[in-house]
């Protein structure tokens, strides 16, 4: 061999500016930063955190500049970046690092979990004028959590800047009252000039929320984000939040990672709501981003709700979080009277009562109340009769084309399809060929018919998910709505009546009761604190738990009954899904209990739900997301990765 050819081959040139770029891509073998040249006439607009096209595999892509290196000396051939699409700066180093801790923990791909934190760009809304706004804050007359067990210590924490981590269950001293009671938390750290973030659940209670802070302390004091306000009031809004304009931010599940400067305080509401959850991959949870970047960014948090999760039960067991809990002598004054229809007392006055819709002690209780003001009903379903089945062998009524569940949609309709709308007049059962039908459940707009005959004096108002009521006037009228429609009463209400209780809780599901309880409390809530609370339906720990209203003991129950058969959260879940789990669980190798498959009656395909603990999580997610890339780079059949879903069971 000649001297020549054992001389080093020459180093690389340095390139004097390379930006590495998240890409705007799903695919699971594509989630890492790549290299592009900077070309010289970026060099003093560019900056992290900038969106910016780039080419990649023939096409154009959306990317976020993640970081900026002078005098690279790439080891391979790298390309130029296409252009800069935006000055301003949408991506912090905060939030990318909250977003990667989010990714590892549902195994998902770092672009999946950004993309919900920032929303599209509206070109015209970067040129206005922004100016910081200075927000003054009445001091109360009472701050709520002052009369909490701990309440006192939690505020002179916030007051001094200190970081503390509390779990609560709100208890009404006024209906409606909860907006403030989240403000009264947020206040000390609003009255030194730093910054709170507040995340509900839906749209229905950031309007809530709005509603108080519009008449406290102005619309221009803070800033909301929410999908529902419009692509262009939102981007509006987030540039507020991101720019420091505001020093409170309040939203919907996606504010959960919106970059707020000099953040103190998260505050999230109603964590058990489902809507807290992302419904796209890798579909993370409100209340474990707000863990996450609680210990990413140090800021303290308050987790705040009518009732109480497990999971949240479980942060004040394991004490990572404090508990708030009001006395229980306070706790009596302020709510209203809590009557179950099955209570030995009631049974003995009247024994047809368990199997009464609508017991002889709700039509008392309503006709009472309706003398002075307003009585919630709330029922299971909407609808006039949503289900019907067979008379004789009570077999499910379904439709003979689709396989539908049959319906009667109003008081002169005939019985039809709730799929595909066809109707059917001579209807036979196809299991005994009966033509006698009966109703499975009675939907919000039959009890509001039933209840208008009986009271025929006042107005009946309907309130679903599709048509919502919001507010009611302090006058009486008989409102009848669905769970988590419930309208807000201006004094509140004088007697809610909880129907459907028994078909609530039948539902076969591992949280079905915990939601339920949810929902109970949640229109409970909304009573006078002299108004009475009628709950229907057999004895059950969740209906023992609303006439206690003990919703911390309930949760406490659960969490204890978990552990001993080892289901979530006592462990932690996944859950394995598309044409190629079977293959992917059988070439995992991680420390899990596996239990499947069970095959989906639509798509045939196979389904299987890890169980692991919290001590091998890091190790379980990082297998599961480099085995999923590993799939994706060799062409193999992908899967669906849902790590600790709500429903595993």
């Amino acid at each position: 061999m000649s001297q020549d050819a054992l001389i080093a081959a020459p180093e690389p040139a340095a390139i004097k500016l390379v930006a590495r770029v998240l890409i705007d891509s799903p695919v699971p073998h594509l989630d890492r930063p790549f290299d592009y040249i900077v070309p010289a006439s970026l060099h003093e607009s560019i900056g992290v955190g900038m969106r910016v096209k780039i080419p990649f595999s023939g096409r154009q892509l959306d990317g976020l500049v993640t970081e900026l290196i002078r005098d690279m000396r790439p080891e391979f051939k790298l390309r130029e970046l296409g252009k800069l699409v935006s000055p301003t700066q949408v991506l912090f180093p905060e939030i990318l690092g909250c977003a990667e801790l989010i990714a590892e923990r549902y195994a998902g791909t770092l672009w999946d979990v950004v993309r919900s934190a920032i929303p599209a760009r509206a070109a015209r809304v970067e040129k206005e004028t922004r100016e910081v706004v200075q927000l003054v804050l009445e001091e109360p007359d009472d701050n709520q959590l002052s009369h909490y067990a701990g309440g006192e210590r939690f505020l002179e924490h916030l007051g001094h800047g200190e970081r503390v981590r509390a779990v609560t269950s709100w208890v009404p001293n006024f209906a409606g009252s909860w907006p403030g009671f989240l403000v009264d938390a947020a206040r000390p750290v609003l009255r030194r000039s730093h910054a709170v973030l507040i995340i509900v659940p839906d749209a229905a209670d950031l309007v809530r929320l709005s509603s108080y802070l519009d008449a406290t302390i102005g619309s221009a004091a803070y800033a909301r984000l929410q999908a529902e306000d419009g692509p262009t009031p939102r981007y509006r809004n987030f540039l507020r939040a991101i720019s420091g304009e505001v020093s409170l931010v309040i939203g919907t599940r996606s504010a959960a990672l919106c970059h707020v400067p000099d953040l103190e305080l998260i505050i999230l509401w109603q964590d058990s709501d489902q809507s807290h959850r992302e419904q796209r991959a890798p579909y993370q949870h409100s209340r474990e981003v707000a863990l996450l970047r609680s210990q990413h960014s140090d800021c303290s948090l308050l987790i705040a709700s009518s009732s109480r999760s497990v999971e949240a039960q479980r942060l004040v067991d394991t004490g990572w979080a404090e508990e708030l809990k009001l006395p229980r002598d306070l706790l009596r004054a302020r709510v209203a009277r809590v009557v179950a229809t099955t209570n030995d007392f009631e049974l003995e006055r009247d024994p047809m009562l368990a199997r009464a819709r609508i017991p002889s002690l709700a039509w008392r209780e309503a006709s009472k109340a309706l003398e002075t003001g307003p009585v919630l009903v709330q029922v299971a379903r909407t609808g006039f009769v949503p289900a019907l089945a067979c008379q004789d062998c009570r077999s499910f009524a379904r439709c003979p084309d689709c396989q539908g569940p049959l319906q009667i949609s109003g008081t002169n309709s005939s019985i039809n399809c709730k799929w595909c709308g066809i109707y059917y007049r001579n209807h036979r059962c196809a299991n005994c060929s009966s033509p006698r039908l009966r109703a499975v459940s009675i939907g919000a707009q039959r009890t509001a018919e039933e209840l208008g005959q009986a009271f025929t004096k006042v107005p009946v108002i309907s309130s679903t998910g599709a048509k919502p009521v919001r507010n009611i006037p302090d006058k009486p009228a008989l409102v009848v709505a669905t769970p988590g429609a419930e309208p807000t009463a201006e004094n509140g209400y004088g007697a809610v009546l909880l129907l459907d209780a028994d078909k609530m809780l039948a539902h076969d599901s591992l949280r079905n009761a915990e939601q339920v309880l949810t929902r109970w409390f949640t229109a409970a809530a909304l009573a006078q604190s002299q108004g009475t609370v009628v709950l229907t339906g057999n004895p059950s720990p969740a209906g023992a738990a609303l006439v206690r209203w003990d919703p911390a003991g309930f949760a406490e129950r659960e969490l204890i009954e978990r552990h001993q058969i080892g289901l979530p959260p006592a462990v932690r879940s996944a859950i394995v899904s598309g044409p190629g789990a079977e293959r992917f669980v059988s070439a995992l190798s991680a420390p899990v209990r596996v239990h499947g498959p069970s095959i989906a009656e639509e798509t045939h395909e196979h389904r299987y739900v890890l169980f692991f603990s919290y001590a091998d999580g890091p190790e379980v997610t990082g297998a599961l997301r480099a085995l999923r890339a590993r799939m994706s780079a060799a062409k193999e059949p992908l899967v669906n990765l849902a790590v600790d879903p709500d429903e595993v069971l």
